[in-house]
């Protein structure tokens, strides 16, 4: 009982988050799976891995998707940036790097701090 009201919680919150509320539960969910995928390497779990890694993988093609590149150059580079990340982690899946990982983690890491600082600054 107490899953299907937690269950009901997450969907409201997702249904009425703000466009910046959803970028910060993917950027969130991003770093998330990507550790995952991590431990699940050095666990040897190839399937955890790999659904963990397509699903942060599945995050920054959403974001890639949501970015209006017409902002700016600011927005193609951050474009670039997301599919740099979402190339390493197909590559790093494919492998079962975790040194791919490794060089890719604090990227996602900055990209989810980097968000989090704009959406403060811009709620002033």
């Amino acid at each position: 009982m107490n899953s299907n009201g937690y269950n009901v919680y997450k969907t409201n919150s997702v249904n009425y988050a703000s466009k910046e509320q959803l970028l910060l539960m993917l950027v969130e969910g991003a770093v998330k799976f990507c550790k995952i995928g991590r431990q699940a390497i050095i666990d040897k779990d190839v399937k955890k891995a790999h659904d963990a890694l397509v699903r942060t993988q599945d995050i920054f093609s959403e974001l890639m998707i949501s970015l209006d590149k017409t902002q700016g150059e600011w927005a193609v580079q951050l474009f670039r940036v997301y599919d740099f990340i979402k190339e390493k982690l197909i590559e790093a899946n494919m492998k079962k790097s975790l040194e791919i990982i490794d060089e890719i983690l604090p990227l996602v890491e900055d990209i989810n701090e980097t968000w989090k600082e704009a959406y403060k600054r811009a709620k002033k």
